[in-house]
């Protein structure tokens, strides 16, 4: 049943601009690093030179932290707006679906179209890397950390959005929140380890991304299910 729930939603989207921004975040990232290096390539081939790779992956990887909270925050609000634009909250809780399976439906469609952009945005850094001469030896491993990892710490910021986008019919509160997020996590660097904006940058005092992650998803799951409990409460108007 929660197959065909994510199904319709999938549906709902297609024609979309949704698809189009899983797709302008991870392009939008590799062509300014394509820039970046096309404008800087002696100099940065210079400070990155014991390990190209590593030097590209890193510099993809801090632009993409912004990309993916202000693009979880936009697909957030954009999935939900289908259902306030048309006044279908009623239709859609009549139908013989709980409101668990539609909060968790929302809340796995905006992960799996992040992971999307994620899967994009390591694929376009290997054409990158490739075209800039760095040789065909790829740590993918940590390609793929530095990839997918921002996004696995950013899920209380997803579930979080997805609660304030489906709660809120006027969607410029959840979407100024977000942004507001977004710009704070930037300047996370200094912030105690304890702070959840500091979590998609993996910085932590043990020098372990991987610590970033798991406090993402504690909190994350923990915060899934106090707005689950939160929506399941809610009278639909």
């Amino acid at each position: 049943m929660m197959g065909r729930v994510i199904a319709s939603e999938f549906l709902k989207i297609r024609r979309k601009m949704i698809l189009f921004l899983v797709f302008l975040g991870p392009i939008g990232v590799i062509g300014l690093e394509a820039v970046n290096f096309g404008i800087r390539y002696d100099w940065l081939t210079g400070v990155y030179e014991d390990d190209l790779w590593r030097g590209l992956i890193g510099e993809v990887s801090m632009l993409s932290i912004i990309t993916i909270l202000i693009g979880l925050t936009i697909l957030t609000s954009m999935i939900a707006s289908i259902e306030h634009q048309t006044n279908a909250w009623k239709q859609l809780l009549a139908l013989p679906i709980s409101k668990t399976q539609v909060f968790t439906s929302k809340v796995l469609v905006a992960i799996l179209l992040l992971f999307v952009s994620c899967l994009l945005l390591a694929s376009g850094t290997i054409v990158l890397g490739l075209l800039l001469k760095f040789g065909t030896d790829i740590p993918y491993l940590f390609l793929f950390k530095m990839c997918f990892f921002p996004c696995l710490a950013s899920l209380p910021f997803i579930t979080v959005q997805t609660w304030l986008a489906i709660t809120m019919k006027n969607q410029a509160i959840p979407l100024m929140i977000g942004i507001i997020g977004a710009i704070v996590s930037m300047y996370s660097i200094n912030f105690p380890d304890w702070v959840p904006w500091k979590w998609p940058l993996l910085l932590n005092e043990w020098d372990k991304p991987i610590y970033s992650v798991l406090a993402g998803l504690a909190i994350g799951i923990l915060l899934y299910f106090i707005s689950l409990i939160d929506f399941n409460r809610r009278d639909v108007k």
